[in-house]
C-alpha cells in the first residue's frame, strides 16, 4: 500500500526521523496561510509539492499549466501562484505515463539550505532473505540509474533476521557517506530511527531521496517514499486509513472489494487463474501464443461461482480484451465444480451480454478434470475447453488470428 509524501513524513517524524516542517492541503488559501506561519518562524524559502503516488515529480510537468511538480518559492505570493498552478491540474511524470495523475492535494514545506544530497533506502533483499539498507552519495538521482552507471557508489548493509540494525552498521553507513563531526552523530541517529520505523510499521520500502546535510550540519529527509506490506495490514490497522483509493486504478480498487488480486496490464487477453505462480505461467503462455496479457488476476484457491462472476466483471471492464483464458488447477477445489461455476457465471444476464463476442478458453487440470472438460464441451456457450497448457495456447492463437 502506497501513501503520500506528507503522510510518510508524519510517520517518520513520530519515530524521531528529522523532516522539514510542512502542511498538506487541497486549498490555495490554506497553502498561503501555511507559508505565512512558516515565515513568522523565520522561513524565507518554501517548496510546494504535488502529492501523487508517483515518482519523478520534480522533473514532471502539468498538462494545462506546464508547471513542475515541485516548485521552489521565494515569497508568499509565489506560494500562491505555485498552488494555483498545481491544484486541479494533471501531472505527467516518467512513472505516470502520458495519462498522468490529477493533483488533488499539495504539500507546502520549509525550504532548506542544502550543502549536500544523499540517497538512503531500506527494503527486503529477497535473494538474501534479509532487510538491506542502501546508501549513496548520489542523492537526488534515480537509484536505478546509479546502480546501472556507477554501482560502486551504492553501499549496503544487511540486517540479520530477528535483530535490530546495529550501531556499528549505522556508523559504517554514515562514514561511507562522508559525514563528520556533529553531522555524523545526527546521521547515525537518523539511520537507526529510520530502520526502527521501517521495521515496526511493516513497511516493505522506505526511500529517502534526497537525504540532505544542511549548511548548519543538520540531517533531514527532504523527500520520502513509503509503502506498506499489505499482507501485514491486519496488524497495522491504524495505517489503513492512509490509503488513498483516488490514486489507484479504479478496477484494481473494485477487485480488492471482492478479495481478488488484480493488476491491469496493456494487453488483449484477459486471464483468470488460481495461484500467483500459475498466473505468471499463464501470462507467459499468452505471450508465446502471440497475444499480450491484459491483466494479472488471481481468484485464490476456491474458484466458486461468485469469484468467477466477479472475475469476469473485472476483466470485461477493459475494452481491449479480445479473449479470456481461464486456467484453474483443481487441487483445493474440484475441476467439475469450477466448470459448473464458469457455466453459471457466463449465463448470468450481466455477464452474458458482455462475453457474447469474447471467446473464452477454459483450461482445467487436477481433480475431475475429464468431467470438467465434458461439462464445458456439452454446454451451448461460446466456451472452448482445454486440458493441457499447449492446447490452451493453441486455442488462444486461433481466436486472436480469427
Amino acid at each position: 500500500m502506497k501513501i503520500h509524501e506528507y503522510q510518510a513524513k508524519e510517520i517518520l517524524e513520530s519515530y524521531g526521523v528529522a523532516v522539514p516542517a510542512g502542511v498538506a492541503t487541497d486549498s490555495v488559501d490554506d497553502a498561503v496561510e501555511a507559508a505565512k506561519k512558516m515565515k513568522k518562524n523565520g522561513t524565507e524559502l518554501f517548496v510546494v509539492k504535488a502529492q501523487i503516488h508517483a515518482g519523478g515529480r520534480g522533473k514532471g510537468r502539468t498538462k494545462k499549466n506546464n508547471a513542475k511538480g515541485v516548485i521552489l518559492c521565494k515569497s508568499i505570493e509565489e506560494v500562491r501562484e505555485a498552488a494555483e498552478s498545481l491544484l486541479g491540474d494533471t501531472l505527467v511524470t516518467i512513472q505516470t505515463g502520458e495519462a498522468g495523475q490529477e493533483i488533488k492535494k499539495i504539500y507546502v514545506t520549509e525550504g532548506v539550505d542544502i550543502a549536500q544530497e544523499f540517497y538512503l533506502g531500506i527494503l527486503l533483499d529477497r535473494a538474501n532473505s534479509k532487510n538491506v539498507i542502501m546508501v549513496s552519495t548520489e542523492g537526488g538521482v534515480e537509484i536505478e540509474k546509479v546502480a546501472e552507471e556507477t554501482p560502486e557508489k551504492i553501499i549496503k548493509e544487511w540486517v540479520e533476521p530477528g535483530m535490530d540494525l546495529q550501531h556499528n552498521q549505522a556508523r559504517r553507513l554514515a562514514f561511507a557517506l562522508g559525514f563528520e563531526g556533529d553531522a555524523f552523530k545526527k546521521a547515525v541517529k537518523f539511520i537507526l530511527a529510520l530502520y526502527k520505523c521501517y521495521d515496526e510499521t511493516d513497511a516493505n520500502m522506505v526511500e529517502i531521496n534526497p537525504l540532505v546535510r544542511t549548511s548548519d550540519n543538520d540531517v533531514s529527509a527532504l523527500d520520502a517514499k513509503f509503502t506498506f506490506d499489505e499482507n501485514a495490514m491486519y496488524r497495522q490497522k491504524k495505517y489503513q486509513e492512509l490509503r488513498d483509493i483516488a490514486e489507484e486504478d479504479p478496477t484494481e480498487v473494485e477487485a480488492s472489494k471482492y478479495g481478488l488480486s488484480y493488476i491491469k496490464l496493456d494487453g488483449n487477453v484477459g486471464c483468470m487463474v488460481n495461484g500467483a505462480g500459475l498466473a505468471m505461467a499463464t501470462m507467459d503462455i499468452i505471450k508465446l501464443s502471440g497475444g499480450e496479457p491484459a491483466n494479472f488476476l488471481d481468484v485464490g484457491g476456491g474458484a466458486n461461482v461468485d469469484t468467477v462472476k466477479n472475475g469476469f466483471r473485472i476483466i470485461l471492464e477493459d475494452k481491449n480484451v479480445k479473449a479470456i483464458l481461464i486456467n484453474i488447477f483443481g487441487g483445493i477445489v474440484r475441476c467439475d465444480r469450477v466448470a459448473n461455476g464458469v457455466i453459471e457465471a457466463i449465463k448470468d444476464p450481466d455477464i452474458a451480454d458482455k462475453v457474447k463476442n469474447v471467446p473464452i478458453i477454459v483450461r482445467l487440470q487436477g481433480t475431475n478434470a475429464e468431467e470438467a472438460k465434458k461439462i464445458i464441451d456439452e454446454s451451448d456457450l461460446n466456451v472452448i475447453s482445454a486440458v493441457l497448457l499447449k492446447e490452451a495456447a493453441a486455442e488462444v492463437s486461433k481466436v486472436l488470428a480469427a
